[in-house]
């Protein structure tokens, strides 16, 4: 499929979606949304696809929201629309494991597009932050409540409040981000990263994303459950069964994925 605002690739088992509108910094307007959505879509559907990478360039991962296209809008167009939910959160529907790799600028809404992802690896030059404030406005694709969660009511009440940025190493330092590493290993990392998880068993990579993500949604009591559940339904799986085979035999495991 052709787009005009990403660029797609694939990777082995791994898909991989560049966001290129790098005369605005890749900002996040409709249709650059609209073409990420159905990348996902379409590498979530494939079978031979386990993995996904989303990056930008070295510039920006994406600068925000493109305030060309919403500074006229009026409340009854942002809510009969359903501004921001209606395609911006396309990342948090797959069930495979999605990887944010950001350098220089994630902020607005590309820090909130990152956020979405399941892990994100950022380069040195990494500069996230929540600037809604200056505008007049706030968060609007989950940002006041993804970084709450990643960073504590403080940090996040820091950068919504006040506007500013942070580096990758203090988003390092407070949970935001995975891993920090140069800049121009990057995009290799997040590939290597996630062409380990594609080469694990499927069925076990979707059920500790499930089980990590509920986390979030749910008491520690019930999660803990909802754990063992998972634990105990994957003993029906072919993959469990060759997994633990070759522990004990001391070989690599073929996985079936199933």
């Amino acid at each position: 499929m052709e787009y005009n605002n990403i660029l797609t690739e694939r990777h082995g088992a791994v898909g991989l979606i560049r966001l290129n509108r790098p005369q605005v910094h890749n900002a996040l307007n409709d249709r650059l949304m609209t073409e990420l959505g159905t990348a996902l879509r379409r590498f979530e559907s494939n079978s031979e696809i386990r993995a996904m990478v989303i990056t930008g360039n070295e510039k920006a991962f994406a600068a925000g929201a493109d305030i060309g296209e919403l500074q006229h809008k009026t409340f009854v167009e942002a809510y009969l629309e359903d501004l921001v939910t209606a395609n911006r959160e396309e990342a948090t529907r797959c069930r495979k494991p999605v990887i944010a790799a950001v350098a220089g600028l994630a902020l607005g809404g590309g820090c909130e597009l990152a956020m979405m992802c399941d892990l994100i690896i950022a380069a040195e030059t990494a500069r996230f932050g929540q600037p809604e404030i200056k505008l007049g406005t706030l968060p609007g694709a989950g940002g006041t409540q993804r970084l709450t969660r990643a960073v504590g009511k403080a940090k996040a009440m820091d950068l919504c409040l006040t506007g500013r940025t942070m580096g990758a190493e203090e988003a390092e330092r407070c949970g935001l981000v995975s891993r920090v590493v140069p800049t121009a290993a990057l995009l290799e990392e997040a590939m290597q990263i996630a062409t380990l998880i594609a080469g694990y068993s499927e069925v076990a990579v979707k059920l500790n994303k499930e089980a990590v993500n509920l986390a979030f949604e749910t008491t520690l009591n019930q999660g803990v459950k909802f754990e063992r559940r998972l634990l105990h339904a994957s003993f029906a799986t072919a993959d469990q069964k060759e997994g633990m085979q070759a522990f004990t035999q001391k070989r690599e495991p073929r996985w079936a994925h199933r």
